[in-house]
């Protein structure tokens, strides 16, 4: 038989073959599908019975069906075609608008990480973009991208893998199966990574600048980065300069907006991780900031968010169901700060103290499940939190 672990977006997807048989926890008997797969629960697979396993690939490697299971790959692997050009792209913040823009510049096919599984792709396309986890790394064996984009690796996702380097390994996973032929860009710090693969290190997007010599850039930090990775790979296949001039970046990732004040607030929900919210930070440094901060913390280390932040003029307004976290590094390391535990709370009492100088930001540097359906859904209740703002 063949196996399929989790029902969701991506083994949904690859489901619709017809032919599997489908496990998951939440499944409580047996049950078939309109395409004819039997849907049992988790602790009924039998792995001898099982010639091959796809994982979702959010399902943790210390669960018991992956520790089970014999002939386990990812969706990467499954469908895997030489014949088709892949850019993949990797990294702890930006992946998702790196791939974007590489899509914009090339065209071909989108997809992976980014909420489209592989199973809708069009396997005649010249091009597949995909944006790859550390999760969908992870459980990858024999897949490989022909120009690989890596973003700064930064902490996250620790409780998942169980440590950074595990984390950093996955990322990098795909060096050892690249070769010759195929092209790398990575951050310099991991130039000594073992791959057959051409490297084009960089320390920053400058060096990146330089190395291309890019006239024509169009956005700002943090994007400025994503901007010259994807016209990196466009001048690697072309050997000319392609602007972005067109291309839009998604909502909830430092979107700014004004109230009924025209005070400047800024949607940063996407900002799950403490690297991300730096990068907001940054952004602002020279104003006032009033930051809406927690959340699922997901094991990360925040002590390198706070040391930045006490050098800033900052006050933080903690929200989530575990604040003791932040209420304890606020006070250790002297930053100004309200538990307000609910987003609304939060904008209200923002509200109180906004002004046409300062910056109102939401970059939680944390998970949003505790709370809300995901980031998008946090970042939309923000905004109508704020919208809904009203002169005294």
């Amino acid at each position: 038989m063949k196996s399929l672990f989790g029902y969701g977006l991506t083994t949904k997807e690859i489901a619709k073959e017809g032919g599997w048989h489908i496990f998951d926890d939440n499944f409580t008997e047996i049950k078939k599908d309109e395409y004819g797969n039997i849907l049992m629960p988790s602790d009924m697979f039998k792995p001898e019975l099982s010639k091959l396993e796809i994982t979702s690939p959010g399902i943790p490697p210390d669960h018991p069906l992956i520790k089970k299971a014999k002939n386990l790959i990812s969706e990467f692997d499954y469908f895997y075609n030489p014949s088709i050009f892949q850019v993949w792209v990797t990294g702890t913040n930006g992946k998702t608008t790196t791939t974007q823009m590489i899509h914009h510049l090339l065209g071909g096919e989108i997809g992976g990480n980014i909420g489209i599984p592989l199973a809708k792709l069009n396997k005649n396309s010249p091009f597949w973009i995909i944006e790859a986890s550390s999760f969908q790394l992870f459980y990858t064996k024999y897949a490989k991208p022909n120009i690989f984009v890596i973003l700064p690796i930064k902490e996250d996702h620790i409780s998942w893998h169980g440590s950074f380097d595990e984390y950093v390994k996955s990322k990098l996973s795909p060096l050892k199966r690249m070769t010759q032929r195929d092209i790398v860009i990575l951050p310099k710090e991991f130039e000594d990574y073992p791959t057959k693969a051409y490297k084009i290190t960089y320390k920053n997007e400058n060096d990146l600048i330089k190395k291309f010599n890019f006239k024509q850039n169009i956005f700002k930090t943090p994007f400025l980065l994503d901007e010259v990775l994807a016209k990196s790979v466009y001048y690697i296949l072309y050997f000319k300069e392609k602007t972005l001039e067109n291309f839009k970046i998604d909502s909830h990732k430092i979107e700014e907006f004004k109230d009924y004040k025209k005070r400047l607030w800024v949607d940063d929900s996407k900002a799950t991780n403490v690297d991300a919210t730096l990068n907001a930070l940054k952004r602002y440094k020279n104003k006032k900031i009033y930051l809406i901060l927690g959340g699922v913390d997901k094991g990360q280390d925040f002590n390198e968010l706070f040391e930045y932040m006490k050098n800033l003029k900052i006050k933080l307004f903690i929200i989530g169901k575990e604040t003791k976290i932040f209420e304890d590094l606020a006070k250790k390391h002297k930053i100004d700060f309200k538990i307000s535990k609910e987003l609304n709370k939060a904008v209200n009492e923002i509200d109180k103290l906004h002004s046409l100088e300062s910056v109102a930001l939401l970059s939680p540097a944390c998970a949003s499940f505790d709370m809300f359906k995901n980031y998008k859904d946090r970042g939309k209740k923000f905004k109508k939190e704020v919208f809904s703002l009203r002169k005294d």
